[in-house]
Parts: structure tokens; sequence; C-alpha cells
């Protein structure tokens, strides 16, 4: 029973910091990558389709992105997707496939960004203490059930702390590693 609540809690941790990762990958870091536009839905034939599965993405520079569709008469909706996305780089179209130029980011860009990653390990780390709370008032309420003893729920409360600590080091180390991509000239 107890280690239910250890596994369960390591696996929304778990669970945090793959969603912390998807996360930082939309920030641009003033490379092409292709995780950029995977937050982009394209409006195909009726339907928010995401773009990767309209197209393929490449990376064929280090600015570059270029985008072959696999429907070439869904180039316009495609290019009209990322026009009205929050990305901030107009497409480039030549008929049969779209480029995107990832322009240079400048100094006050990249600390705006670098203070943008902060917060969004902020709101993870708020997110890892709220799976934490749950896990306590789960354990407080086996004791209250005398499903387990005051020792045991010492010890699990231990437990679930070091995982919390654990999960924490792994969101500022995250963190870290964006910070020090996107200042990085």
């Amino acid at each position: 029973m107890t280690t239910d609540i250890i596994t369960n809690t390591k696996e929304r941790f778990e669970q945090s910091h793959q969603s912390l990762a998807r996360e930082l990958a939309g920030i641009r870091a003033g490379r092409a990558n292709a995780s950029l536009l995977d937050r982009i839905q394209v409006d195909y034939y009726g339907a928010p389709t995401p773009l990767n599965q309209l197209a393929s993405i490449t990376v064929p520079e280090a600015r570059v992105l270029l985008i072959s569709p696999f429907d070439k008469s869904s180039i316009k909706d495609i290019e009209r997707a990322i026009n009205e996305s929050d990305l901030g780089i107009n497409p480039a179209n030549d008929g049969s496939v779209i480029r995107l130029v990832i322009p240079p980011l400048t100094e006050e860009t990249r600390r705006d960004l670098a203070k943008e990653v902060k917060k969004i390990g902020e709101n993870s780390k708020v997110a890892i203490r709220n799976i934490r709370r749950d896990a306590m008032d789960d354990a407080k309420k086996q004791e209250k059930a005398s499903e387990i003893t005051e020792d045991q729920l010492r010890g699990l409360e231990k437990d679930i702390q070091a995982a919390t600590d654990d999960a924490v080091k792994h969101i500022d180390s995250m963190v870290a590693n964006k910070e020090k991509e996107l200042l990085d000239v």
C-alpha cells in the first residue's frame, strides 16, 4: 500500500518532467529545431491536424527549417497556420516546400526568453509540490484509517520528500540547460 503512493508520486513527477520538456522545446533558441513546430495545428479539410502529420520537417542548415508537405495542396493551409501561430517567423513558400529562416536572437530577447524559462520552471516546481502534498495527504489518510503505523507514516513522508527533492533537482537542471542554450551566442 505504501509503495503504491511512492510509485504513483514518482510517475506523476515524471509526467511533470515530460510536460516541462515539451514546453521548453517550444522555446526557440535561435537555432532551427523541428520541435518548434510541434504545437502548430493546421486546418486540414476542416479538422485541426498537427503540422508534423501533414509534412516532413527537416533542418538543412543551422537556422533553416524545411517543411515538405505530403499533399502539395495543403501548402497554403500550412503557411496560414504558421503565420497565425505565436512563432513570429514568416514562412517562405516556393510552391512545393516552405522554408522558415530562424532569425538570430538579440541579447534582450535572449534575456527575456531566459526569464520565461525560469517562470515555466517555477510553475513546474509548484506542480511538483502539489503532487507531494497529495501524496502526503494520502499517507496521512492511510495512517488515520489504521492501514499503516505512525512510524511507517514518518518513513513514507521521508521517502516522498526525497523523491520530491530529486524531482526539483531534475527541473532545476532542465531549466539551467535551457537557459545556457539560450544565453550562449
